[in-house]
């Protein structure tokens, strides 16, 4: 069974992949594979280099994500220009890892942890989509206390994004997830009952 999980930005999707993790499921982060794709050594370096220029690249060589952050969070066609890059790579490397997974073990429940999910396209081939909802005044106040950056630059971030109404649109599942910690993990657990008996379905 493979589970889209997505949602904005700081809205706790990593927090609820983490819990699926140990309660059994196989968990593919797209944001560990965006990641990856920006290594020197992947074909969609050269790219975005030549793509942004050498200023986003740090003394080291490496492309600095806050520098093409900056470039890209305010200005939607050049969010879309790198997004053409690196999606349909993002999805390339998901499927691969999908196919891995599933050789290997018996209906295996796959959550593919992915904030642009919808934006992509790739939702439509999941078998059930999770949407995580928190309210934007929530999102900007964990991303600033989480990573210490500027309001400005969460609520350009959070701008860039479709919606969260947009998304839970599409979504099979919403979980609101503007409570504590312990009320989202007992959300997350329920998720995981409720995926298997679909699956068993």
């Amino acid at each position: 069974m493979i589970v889209g999980l997505t949602g904005g930005v700081a809205t706790g999707k990593s927090l609820i992949a983490g819990e699926l993790k140990r309660l059994g499921a196989f968990i593919i982060d797209a944001d560990t594979i965006g990641h990856e794709l920006l290594e020197p050594a992947e074909a969609a370096y050269s790219e975005i280099v030549e793509e942004f220029g050498p200023g986003i690249l740090s003394l080291d060589g490496r492309i600095d994500r806050p520098a093409l952050g900056k470039i890209v969070f305010t200005d939607r066609s050049r969010l879309d220009r790198l997004n053409s890059i690196t999606h349909p790579r993002i999805i390339e490397k998901i499927k691969k890892e999908i196919e891995v997974l599933s050789s290997r073990r018996p209906k295996p429940i796959i959550v593919v942890n992915a904030a642009l999910l919808i934006e992509s396209g790739h939702y439509r081939e999941m078998d059930a989509v999770v949407v995580v909802d928190t309210a934007e005044a929530e999102q900007v106040r964990r991303s600033v206390e989480r990573d210490g950056v500027e309001e400005a630059q969460v609520r350009s971030r959070i701008a860039a994004q479709m919606s969260a109404a947009e998304k839970a649109a599409h979504a099979d599942i919403v979980i609101d997830n503007n409570g504590t910690v312990e009320e989202v993990l007992e959300k997350t657990r329920a998720l995981y009952e409720e995926l298997k008996r679909e699956r068993r379905a």
